[in-house]
């Protein structure tokens, strides 16, 4: 099955109470996915969007995530190998940012063939703008 996810995380205040929305898309169906958190940064809602809609996916998927976050973007195709290569240690030895859920991230990815899309944030992307709606309003409810 082929499924499009379109992801987006939010934050009042960096940290603070965010939130985060996910839309996926597969075979004319729609599912919006959101929550949020009292204490948390932007970076870990789109992380958590991430995670929830790859969650959502029962079944082994060919999935198309639409981000516009580079962190995760980035993360997910770029840095991740060498993190778990180095112990989770950045290229600067240092420990990598928000493991836990580069973990999550890394586990779920394993069980699907995904390709991550960077978008645009805010230009005028129906379907980003959408996301961002479902988690600016969940920050409401962190």
């Amino acid at each position: 099955m082929s499924i499009v996810i379109y992801t987006d995380g939010a934050c009042s205040g960096n940290p603070g109470p965010g939130g985060w929305g996910a839309l996926l898309k597969w075979n004319g169906h729609e599912k919006e996915l959101s929550g949020g958190e009292a204490e948390t940064t932007n970076n870990r809602m789109e992380m958590m969007a991430v995670i929830k809609a790859l969650e959502a996916i029962k079944k082994s998927s060919t999935v198309t995530i639409y981000t516009d976050s580079k962190y995760v973007l980035q993360g997910a195709t770029e840095w991740l190998e060498g993190w778990k290569a180095r112990g989770w240690k950045s290229a600067s030895k240092k420990p990598v940012k928000n493991q836990d859920l580069w973990e999550q991230i890394d586990s779920q990815v394993q069980r699907h063939s995904v390709t991550f899309i960077w978008v645009k944030g805010h230009a005028g992307d129906e379907n980003n703008e959408r996301v961002d709606k479902l988690a600016v309003d969940a920050i409401s409810r962190a």
